[in-house]
């Protein structure tokens, strides 16, 4: 488990999205988020550190299973009062999910990949409980806005000050490592995040433009190695006969 969200920061992140700007910037994100998910009525989806609840929000009346899971209880508490009871919420760590096998048909991460402090098994996990798709949502370490705001950071402290950012190259690598030389599709998103407006906006949606190693967040998907937790084999010991060659008589003995 990485960085867990206090109270202070769960109330900054959820009124951030307030600003016509942060809105913006969401709104593309997402809409990259949805096209790699694929969705369908019925599908069971998974949002591994869904927070207060944001990138959830627009899966809303889409005919989803949905499930959300934080390690903060007070982002939790935030969802709860947006969602009622349209969303399974649950309190635990992305690197120790509390579901069987198999439970969802996909699984993603948004923005809360860099929290973790080992984020292989944070997707290992995911690919466990994710039989269809694990879609990766994560700050990109070279883009323009993640520079700004590292640097802000080491002199105001955020919650980028907690944050891991990633390149490309190195969630591939991640995930090569855990899954072997799976097929990887990615784009990035938010090219212009000091522009914002309707061409701006236009832009970002060209696939050449999403293909740039620059964009603010970077979305990447792979179809899960089944991966399956193992438990410990119980056997039951029986008394058995067997021979002690000191005496040549058979025994009784514990085996």
């Amino acid at each position: 488990m990485g960085y867990v969200f206090d109270f202070k920061d769960a109330g900054l992140y959820d009124a951030g999205f307030d600003q016509a700007k942060n809105r913006y910037c969401l709104d593309l994100e997402i809409k990259l988020l949805m096209d790699f998910l694929s969705l369908h009525k019925g599908q069971r989806i998974l949002d591994i550190g869904c927070g207060t609840g944001i990138s959830l929000e627009p899966l809303l009346d889409k005919g989803l299973n949905l499930t959300g899971l934080d390690p903060s209880q007070y982002m939790l508490d935030i969802a709860s009062k947006r969602f009622d009871t349209k969303v399974d919420l649950h309190r635990g760590v992305a690197e120790d999910l509390p579901f069987d096998d198999n439970s969802f048909d996909s699984a993603f991460f948004f923005t809360s990949l860099e929290f973790s402090d080992r984020p292989a098994k944070a997707i290992e996990e995911a690919c466990r409980v994710a039989k269809d798709s694990v879609v990766l949502c994560v700050l990109n370490r070279h883009a323009p806005l993640n520079l700004v705001r590292r640097f802000k950071s080491f002199f105001v402290p955020n919650i980028y000050t907690h944050a891991h950012f990633f390149s490309i190259w190195e969630l591939k690598q991640i995930l090569y490592a855990i899954l072997g030389h799976v097929p990887v599709k990615w784009k990035t998103t938010l090219q212009f995040p000091f522009a914002c407006g309707k061409i701006a906006g236009f832009v970002e949606n060209f696939q050449i433009v999403q293909k740039s190693f620059f964009g603010t967040l970077i979305v990447m998907r792979i179809k899960p190695v089944p991966k399956f937790r193992t438990k410990p084999l119980l056997l039951e010991l029986r008394k058995q006969k067997g021979y002690n060659p000191a005496s040549g008589l058979a025994t009784r003995m514990r085996q």
